[in-house]
C-alpha cells in the first residue's frame, strides 16, 4: 500500500505507518478501540487508521492538563524554554519522515511545501522557546509600587485544520506551553497523523500531563468549547466554526483565539513593476494549491496594464504542473478533502454557467482517482460573482481591472473578511497611503506573506479574534495581573 507514495524519498515510511497511531495523553501514548480511516487525496487511498478518542479519554486527557499544570507553572520560563529546545530537537531529527507524513495526507509537494512547513515549524518552535514576557513597572516611586505580570491561564484547547496541520499545530503548542500553560490539542480529523506523530515525539519529552493529543470526531471539539476546565480555545479554521466556538466557549467565558477565513486582495496600481510581481503573486495565490487563508483570492489590477498582465500571468501559470506531492516534478498538489473538493466543482460549474472568461484551466477532470483541481484563472468576472465574493481555498483566481484607486479601496472593503491585504506599486509613499486604507489585519507593500515569530498576526472582522505570534501572540496565552505595593 505504500510503496508507490514513498519510493523517491530517502528513508521507508512502514515504520511509522505501518504501527497504529495513539492518542498522547498524561504523557502516555493510548490506544483507542475505534479508529477512522485516514486518506491520501492525490489518489484516495487510506495510508493509516487514525484513533478516535472517546468523550471519556479526553475528559481524562484535561484533567491530567489540568494536575500538570501547577507545576509546570511554578518552573521558570528558562526551564520551560529548555524543554521546548529539546522538543525542537527531538522534531529535527525526525523531520523528514514528518514531512513525507504531511505529503501523504495533506497533499502539498513533498520536495518544496512540506519540507518548508515542517522546517520553518520546528524554527518558530526554536525561537518562542526563547521569548519571554517581562514584567512591567508602571509606578515606582518612594511610597508606591504598580506591577505588570503575564500570568498563564491554565488548560489550554487547540483546534487545528487541516491545510497546514504541523506548522498552525506547533505554532500553538510553544507559546502556550512557555508562558506556563498545559495544552490539549486536537487535529483536524482529515489530517491527524502528523499531529498524533509529533505527539509521539512529544511523549519523550514533556513531563506527563503538559501536552495531550486526542485525534477524533467534531463532537470533541464542541466538548473541548464548552468544557469549564478549559480557560482558552485558540481555534484556527473557518468563520461558520469559529462562530460555534465563540457560542460555546462563552459558557464560562473562555479566552479565545479565532484565525479564520479571508477574501484577501492585492491591488496593482498603475505604475507597479507588474513584470517582475508576476512569480511573486502566482505563489501568493495558488501556493498550497490555494489552501490557505491569507492567499491571493481576489487581484486587483489597474486597467492600463491589466491586458497584459492577464497574458503574462497565464504564460507564467500554464506550465506549472498539478499533481501527486511525492513527485519531485509536481508544483500543486491535490486538493486535501472531498468535502472542499466538492464545493470547488460546485464553484467551477457556476463560472462556466455564468460564462465568465477563462483564459487558463476552468473545467476539474471529475473521472481522475485524486482530488485535482486546475489552476485557473478568471479575467475579469463581475464584482457580485461568487468568485469574487466567496472565498474559494482552491487553486481558481480572479484578475479584476479596476481605473480609480478609492473605487478599488471600496471594492476591497467590501467584504466581512479583513485578513490580510497587500498593495503593489513603485511610487512607495503612494502605495503605503493605499494600504492604509484596507480594512485588514495584516497589509503588505510590495511585498506578502512575510511572517516573523515577532510580528502579530490576526484579523479583523469576520477573519478573527486576537492574534498570534509576537508580543501580543504571547500575552493571548496570559492573564493580565496588576501588582500594587505600598513601601
Amino acid at each position: 500500500m505504500h510503496n508507490q507514495a514513498t519510493s523517491n524519498v530517502s528513508f521507508n515510511l512502514h515504520s511509522i505507518l505501518d504501527n497504529p497511531f495513539r492518542l498522547l495523553i498524561n504523557g502516555k501514548l493510548v490506544a483507542c478501540d475505534r479508529t477512522f480511516d485516514v486518506f491520501n487525496p492525490a489518489n484516495n487511498e487510506v495510508i493509516a487508521q487514525a484513533p478516535v478518542g472517546s468523550s471519556s479519554q479526553l475528559e481524562t486527557a484535561i484533567e491530567a492538563a489540568k494536575a500538570a499544570f501547577s507545576n509546570w507553572a511554578s518552573l521558570s520560563a528558562d526551564e520551560r524554554g529548555d524543554y521546548i529546545l529539546k522538543y525542537a530537537d527531538a522534531l529535527e531529527e525526525r523531520k523528514e519522515a514528518l514531512a513525507a507524513l504531511l505529503t501523504l495526507e495533506q497533499g502539498k509537494p513533498f520536495h518544496t511545501m512540506a519540507t518548508e512547513e515542517v522546517n520553518a515549524a520546528i524554527y518558530w518552535v526554536r525561537e518562542v522557546a526563547k521569548r519571554r514576557l517581562p514584567i512591567e513597572t508602571i509606578e515606582d516611586t518612594d511610597d508606591h509600587v504598580v506591577e505588570v505580570h503575564h500570568t498563564p491561564l491554565g488548560v489550554v484547547g487547540a483546534i487545528t485544520p487541516w491545510n497546514f496541520p504541523v506548522l498552525l499545530g506547533l505554532w500553538k503548542i510553544a507559546p502556550c506551553l512557555v508562558t506556563g500553560n498545559t495544552m490539549v490539542l486536537k487535529p483536524s480529523p482529515y489530517t491527524p497523523l502528523t499531529s498524533l506523530f509529533f505527539g509521539e515525539i512529544a511523549a519523550k519529552i514533556f513531563p506527563a500531563g503538559v501536552l495531550n493529543i486526542v485525534s477524533g470526531g467534531n463532537e470533541l471539539g464542541q466538548q473541548m468549547t464548552e468544557h469549564p476546565d478549559i480557560a482558552k480555545i485558540s481555534f484556527t479554521g473557518s468563520t461558520q466554526t469559529g462562530q460555534k466556538v465563540m457560542q460555546s466557549g462563552a459558557t464560562n467565558l473562555k479566552r479565545i483565539t479565532l484565525e479564520l477565513g479571508g477574501n484577501d486582495a492585492a491591488v496593482v496600481l498603475d505604475d507597479a513593476d507588474w513584470e517582475s510581481i508576476i512569480p511573486t503573486l502566482f505563489w501568493a495565490a495558488f501556493g498550497n494549491s490555494g489552501q490557505w487563508c491569507i492567499a491571493v483570492k481576489r487581484l486587483y489590477v489597474h486597467s492600463s496594464i491589466h491586458t497584459q498582465f492577464v497574458k503574462a500571468f497565464v504564460q507564467f501559470a500554464q506550465d506549472k504542473k498539478v499533481g501527486n506531492g511525492m513527485d519531485p516534478t509536481t508544483d500543486l498538489g491535490p486538493i486535501q478533502n472531498k468535502m472542499q473538493y466538492d464545493k470547488l466543482v460546485s464553484l467551477f460549474r457556476d463560472t462556466q454557467k455564468q460564462g465568465y472568461k477563462v483564459p487558463l484551466g476552468g473545467v476539474i477532470d471529475e473521472s481522475l482517482a485524486g482530488n485535482f483541481v486546475p489552476i485557473t484563472i478568471v479575467d475579469n468576472p463581475p464584482e457580485d460573482s461568487r468568485i469574487v465574493q466567496e472565498e474559494p481555498f482552491g487553486p481558481i483566481l480572479p484578475i479584476i481591472a479596476f481605473n480609480d484607486v478609492d473605487d478599488v479601496v471600496a471594492r476591497v472593503n467590501a467584504t466581512p473578511y479583513g485578513l490580510a491585504g497587500s498593495v503593489w506599486g513603485r511610487d512607495r509613499a503612494r502605495a503605503i497611503e493605499v494600504s492604509k486604507r484596507i480594512q485588514a489585519g495584516t497589509v503588505w507593500v510590495n511585498e506578502i506573506h512575510i511572517h516573523g515569530v515577532d510580528i502579530p498576526f490576526g484579523g479583523h472582522k469576520m477573519s478573527g479574534m486576537g492574534v498570534e505570534n509576537g508580543h501580543e501572540g504571547l500575552c493571548e496565552f496570559t492573564n493580565t495581573k496588576t501588582y500594587m505595593f505600598k513601601k
